[in-house]
């Protein structure tokens, strides 16, 4: 009898996760199972009177069981959220491990990073030495490669020079040949000259006792009673000097450049004068040739625009002569009537010569 009494309720356990609401709507599952059940065991068992009273325990019954059930799934829920309250505690301990490892690692973190910073500090200094130095050697790279081409250029300089001078020692090699060649020519030639020195000295030595024989012959064996003169036969003697006045007929007569050889080949020269006296003398010598007054040469000339004698000095008294300013290619006649005149050295005319006398 007491197992026939004995119902069986399904229950279902959830997730501890499942919400209040799906909890509810379980449990009144339960109960409604139970209670079919029960309903329909009690019209099968009790028909009568006595049926009720069972009936009556039955339901008793299974409002326990519903209880029990109750109580356990409280039971179960209170298990399940201890068991999460429990997890979680665990979690938020893990938690809190974590943030207080995170936090060293922090803590850490900032100090390596502080370090880093003074590292880049460090670094970002030792860079701008490093760009010091790197423009320090930029600048001793361009002097260096300024010195090179500089360098360069003077070897190479150097080099034309060497050539030149390499040019010039092997010129100068054959000029030393070519000198050492003339050198023994010049030799000869010395050898030469002073075998025709000789000879000249011989002639010349002949010549002037030839020309010693001519003075004395001259100045002195012509002369009567054997006195000699300072002047040779048809020379004037006017103080220290002789003068030969060469007064030829128009036709006779010579330019200037022809008087003065004519005066050379009598070892003399055309007259220069040095004084107003010696001027007047010859001013009072210049004699009409044929009674015409044509002038006679002197030694006096334009040379490069100044009046010159022709023993190379000026003329230092320039109212001497006329017609000025001087111009090339005239030269100065004496003229008793007119003083002296500039005229062509070109034209003819007569000359006076002049030399020393010779001194006894």
């Amino acid at each position: 009898m007491a197992e026939e009494q004995l119902n069986y309720a399904s229950i279902v356990f959830k997730n501890k996760y499942s919400s209040r609401s799906e909890v509810k709507k379980e449990e009144e599952t339960v109960y409604d199972q139970v209670k079919v059940q029960n309903d329909r065991q009690t019209a099968e068992l009790v028909p009568d009177k006595e049926a009720d009273g069972r009936s009556f325990q039955y339901q008793h019954l299974a409002c326990l069981g519903t209880l029990c059930v109750i109580l356990l799934l409280g039971i179960i829920a209170l298990v399940s959220y201890i068991a999460t309250w429990n997890h979680d505690v665990t979690r938020l301990e893990e938690l809190k491990h974590n943030q207080t490892v995170l936090t060293t690692q922090n803590e850490n973190l900032k100090r390596d990073n502080k370090n880093l910073t003074a590292g880049n500090q460090n670094l970002q200094l030792k860079n701008q030495q490093l760009e010091a130095l790197n423009y320090n050697l930029t600048d001793i790279n361009t002097n260096l490669t300024t010195e090179n081409e500089n360098l360069k250029r003077d070897n190479k300089n150097l080099t034309q020079a060497y050539t030149v001078l390499d040019n010039k020692v092997t010129n100068l090699t054959a000029g030393n040949q070519n000198l050492q060649l003339k050198n023994q020519q010049l030799e000869m030639d010395k050898k030469n000259l002073t075998a025709q020195l000789q000879n000249m000295e011989k002639a010349e030595m002949e010549l002037n006792i030839s020309r010693a024989q001519w003075t004395y012959d001259q100045y002195c064996k012509i002369n009567a009673g054997g006195k000699c003169q300072g002047c040779q036969n048809g020379w004037l003697l006017s103080g220290s000097n002789c003068y030969a006045v060469q007064n030829p007929p128009p036709l006779n007569q010579t330019s200037w450049e022809e008087a003065r050889e004519n005066c050379r080949g009598k070892i003399s020269d055309l007259v220069v004068v040095v004084n107003e006296d010696e001027k007047n003398y010859v001013r009072q010598n210049s004699w009409p040739i044929g009674g015409v007054d044509p002038g006679y040469w002197l030694g006096l000339r334009v040379e490069n625009g100044k009046w010159k004698w022709v023993d190379g000095s000026d003329l230092t008294d320039l109212s001497w002569i006329q017609q000025l300013p001087a111009t090339e290619g005239q030269c100065a006649v004496s003229v008793p009537s007119n003083g002296w005149k500039s005229v062509s050295c070109t034209e003819k005319k007569g000359w006076m010569c002049k030399k020393k006398a010779l001194t006894l």
